[in-house]
């Protein structure tokens, strides 16, 4: 039994994907007046939510992408509920 513990410890350590921490930059050139409501990190990509309904897109490096804007209440490809 401490044979098969030893076991599937070894095989975990061995086996487990390197984690290392994402490389983020030290600043992102936010557009004036904007506040972040949230972040969120993709494989290399920064999203910024805006508090002003804005994602902004940010390249690993910190350089400025994209800007999308959401329009609240609206729900793109939605389906209609047909049930009362």
């Amino acid at each position: 039994m401490i044979v098969g513990v030893i076991t599937v410890v070894g095989l975990l350590v061995t086996r487990m994907p390197d984690i290392s921490p994402l490389a983020t930059p030290d600043q992102l050139a936010m557009p004036e007046g904007a506040r972040p409501a949230a972040v969120t990190m993709g494989r290399d990509f920064i999203a910024v939510v805006t508090e002003d309904d804005r994602i902004l897109i940010f390249g690993r490096d910190g350089a400025f992408r994209q800007e999308v804007a959401v329009i609240p209440g609206t729900t793109a490809g939605a389906v209609p509920n047909s049930q009362p």
